[in-house]
């Protein structure tokens, strides 16, 4: 069976940084987890033994100065977590302001990961990317999804 994170769930960040995050997916990450900055301003989450795979990968990347800045982006934002006996995860201040995470987040599945987003960007990247869905398929995939 192929274990991956789907769906977008809705939820809202307190103001010391915690996020609930739904029981299904708690049960799929594991006791301990890495949470780091992502791309397009919304944070990634990761199961232990995927974020272990993912570092292997990056060490394969050759010494150029690309591979150096989005090491240092990527893993300088990175921290172990774990939830508190209320299913909630405490982000780093560093981490919600990256993803401008101040109340109202959504929390989506892509596969090996989890992105959490701030309700308004991703609204934004909603409105922004809805109408190239079809091309964006057509360019990706040979097959009619």
């Amino acid at each position: 069976m192929i274990n991956m994170f789907m769906g977008e769930y809705h939820h809202s960040i307190d103001e010391k940084g915690r996020l609930i995050i739904p029981s299904k997916i708690r049960e799929e990450l594991g006791e301990e987890f890495i949470i780091t900055r992502g791309l397009d301003n919304c944070l990634f989450i990761y199961k232990k033994e995927d974020w272990k795979d993912l570092i292997t990968k990056y060490k394969e990347l050759p010494n150029t100065k690309d591979a150096r800045n989005f090491m240092r982006f990527f893993l300088s934002g990175a921290a172990t977590c774990n939830f508190d006996k209320q299913g909630r995860v405490n982000i780093a201040s560093t981490l919600t302001n990256y993803a401008n995470l101040e109340k109202d987040c959504v929390i989506i599945g892509v596969n090996d990961r989890l992105e959490i987003w701030s309700q308004e960007n991703w609204n934004k990247f909603i409105s922004e990317n809805e109408e190239n869905l079809s091309d964006i398929a057509d360019n990706l995939f040979s097959i009619n999804l």
